[in-house]
């Protein structure tokens, strides 16, 4: 066997893959204001099911989740409103967690049901918030005895340093004997261990060890539980019996109901053994047993916490973490790198442009051959100094910044801050990186979908990423809109095309209405980038460009140079007269230059002053003509090396629907502008 590359990573593959009909169901739980639902949020498919717990108004959400090689079910159960007394609204809840769609005998006979319409959960997952952890340890004290894998968040770690309150995570864990993951679920962090924490619970068949009350109460308990654990009642109720005999001592009325119920005969001897166990303690039996509960959780608090210093040990990495995934900042953080990555594509990359393929289209200009073996000749120049403008100055430079980047870490907190902006058209935010991708080439960010993404997302995603305005097509924009229209047009344009984006995901979204699995993202430690790793990953990335793009590049450049040479480009401008002229209300002569933005766009406005004889577009050109064109241009389709790129991501039947869906946009959204602004310029003429 060959010997690793020094960069190959090893993963370990945990056995078995809890996957299919093995897929695990995880059950979020927690107190009001725990930050239950944060983590469910953080990781939820873009289709979730909700539903309402049998004989309640309290509803459930519940999708797929993708953990590693692993899958799940989470279900986000109602929150529980009292750790003492489980009230009606709670109890739904509470049966989901014993029984879920097994009905044990004693409840055959309720009307509504089981509580949800899918089996119990293999593990519950219980968020505690860290800054009133006594209290919420109440719950936990109730939970461990459900007999089920227990796993703990202990959430909001971030707030509980902010006043001077330090958990130990460990200790807490050790206390209790299950799983404790510090996290702080509003900024991403500890999500993923937790929910790894989950499977291997599961995988490693870890049940939570029942914690029984102290010695005093247990003894005058022990009566009342030697009756309850006649066999006949365990095949009743089907729940461990530490729980019940904690549930008929505190008074529980479904308990005792349905001890009422199915067995009558039991009745008075265990009302007997409760008032003997209350004469034996100090206060009545469920006010000793709740005593006893906070007395245990306040024990347990004290003995993981430690109060110090408000924001104790906080460094830059901390600082950055607030920039970039608190819900204050995180807005703020990613228009920093959105703002970035533009700076690169409008001046680094343009100052390339110009100092690379520019320089090569000056120096080839004088090349003007008449004959057919020329022209062919200067066709292939023309496709090689495309290439080169695509690669040099736009994808190599952006793509290198966007994996230094994700090296530092800063990439995956940009996908989660978004994740949720981006649900809403269908998508994860781990699209997010392609997306920033597309602001300088297409070419580079359909790749980059395709390494990350599978089935639903990757084809939407590819889709929806040639509406991005690449930076062709932005540097089109700057230069006729910026200079007719003013930065107002300019905005107005990009403001559209987000629009034109989101409502594009909405249409999607039914057309693939089966979403993929959750993710569960990882926030990765800070690191200092690596140059060979960032330059090998770049080659990785833009690798298919020599493959896949130069021949289409090529062969289309030498398509459409044999058209003008054979003079066909006035059959093209009639031929697409119905377009230019009767829909978009522009000159026929600019039916070529329209139809040549498929090889790149830059070239259709060299096209355009070569068609109107002049630099001065105003002339020929009112301001709604201005516009029309530019939105055309901007959501026709990109180029040809989209195309070909599209063609290997997505396959042959979803790229060609890209460029119907393309072409369609641009006809309908610059033709419905087109009229809307002559309609209001007749209004206010």
């Amino acid at each position: 066997m060959k010997p690793a590359t020094p960069h190959t990573a090893t993963i370990p593959l945990r056995l078995p893959l809890l996957r299919g009909e093995r897929r695990l169901r995880i059950a979020l739980v927690g107190l009001p204001n725990s930050g239950k639902s944060t983590f469910f949020e953080a990781v939820a498919s873009t289709s979730v099911k909700s539903g309402a717990l049998a004989g309640t108004r309290l509803a459930y959400n519940e999708c797929a989740v993708q953990i590693g090689l692993d899958e799940a079910r989470v279900i986000d159960l109602p929150s529980i409103r009292s750790p003492h007394h489980f009230e009606p609204q709670d109890r739904a809840a509470l049966k989901y967690l014993l029984w879920g769609d097994e009905r044990p005998p004693v409840s055959l006979h309720e009307p509504d049901g089981p509580p949800a319409p899918f089996a119990p959960p293999d593990v519950i997952v219980q968020v505690l918030d860290a800054t009133a952890l006594e209290h919420h340890l109440e719950l936990t004290l109730k939970l461990v005895n459900f007999g089920r894998p227990l796993v703990i968040a202990l959430n909001k770690m971030d707030e509980a340093g902010e006043r001077g309150i330090y958990v130990n995570a460990g200790a807490l864990s050790a206390a209790l004997g299950v799983p404790v993951i510090a996290t702080a679920a509003i900024m991403g962090h500890g999500i993923a261990e937790l929910f790894r924490a989950a499977v291997q619970t599961v995988r490693d068949g870890v049940r939570a060890h029942a914690q029984a009350p102290s010695a005093h109460i247990n003894a005058a308990l022990e009566p009342l539980a030697s009756l309850l654990g006649a066999p006949e009642i365990e095949q009743a109720f089907r729940i461990p019996a530490q729980l019940l005999v904690a549930q008929i001592a505190e008074g529980d009325p479904y308990f005792l109901d349905e001890m009422e119920q199915h067995f009558p005969g039991y009745l008075p001897e265990v009302q007997r053994l409760l008032a003997s166990a209350g004469r034996a303690l100090p206060r009545p039996l469920a006010d000793e047993l709740h005593a006893d509960r906070h007395h245990r959780a306040a024990t347990l608090f004290e003995a993981a916490t430690r109060f110090g210093a408000p924001h104790e040990g906080r460094g830059w990495r901390y600082w950055l973490d607030e920039l970039f995934l608190s819900p204050r900042w995180g807005f703020v953080g990613s228009v920093a790198v959105f703002a970035t990555v533009l700076f690169v594509v409008f001046y680094v990359s343009q100052w390339i442009d110009r100092e690379t393929a520019a320089r090569l289209v000056t120096w080839a200009a004088g090349w003007q051959p008449q004959s057919t073996a020329g022209v062919v000749g200067r066709a292939v120049l023309d496709g090689l100094i495309g290439l080169v403008g695509i690669v040099v100055p736009y994808m190599l430079p952006l793509v290198l910044l966007l994996v230094a980047l994700e090296e530092v870490g800063v990439m995956a907190r940009i996908a989660f801050a978004v994740d949720r902006t981006f649900h809403r058209i269908g998508l994860h935010g781990g699209v997010a990186v392609p997306f920033l991708l597309g602001l300088g080439c297409n070419v580079p960010a359909i790749s980059a979908i395709g390494k990350t993404t599978t089935g639903r997302e990757r084809v939407m995603a590819s889709l929806l990423v040639t509406f991005v305005p690449c930076s062709a097509r932005s540097a089109i924009i700057l230069a006729l809109a910026g200079k007719y229209l003013g930065g107002l047009g300019v905005v107005a344009i990009f403001l559209l095309t987000m629009l034109v984006i989101a409502a594009l995901g909405q249409v999607l979204r039914h057309r693939y209405p089966r979403g993929g699995p959750g993710q569960v993202q990882q926030i990765p430690p800070y690191a200092l980038p690596r140059w060979l790793p960032m330059l090998r990953e770049t080659w990785e990335r833009t690798s298919d460009i020599l493959t896949i793009v130069t021949p289409l590049l090529v062969g289309g450049s030498v398509v459409l140079a044999l058209l003008a040479h054979a003079g066909a480009d006035q059959y093209i401008n009639a031929l697409l007269t119905p377009i230019t002229h009767w829909w978009l209300g522009l000159p026929v002569v600019l039916g070529v230059p329209i139809l040549f933005g498929v090889l790149r766009k830059e070239l259709s406005l060299l096209m355009i002053y070569q068609a109107l004889g002049s630099f001065d577009v105003g002339q020929y050109l009112d301001q709604v003509q201005i516009m029309t064109f530019l939105l055309f241009l901007t959501f026709y389709v990109p180029c040809i090396s989209t195309f070909a790129v599209m063609l290997k991501t997505i396959g042959r039947r979803e790229a060609l629907f890209s460029v119907s869906l393309s072409v369609a946009v641009a006809l309908l959204v610059s033709g419905v502008v087109r009229f809307g602004l002559e309609g209001a310029r007749l209004l206010l003429a």
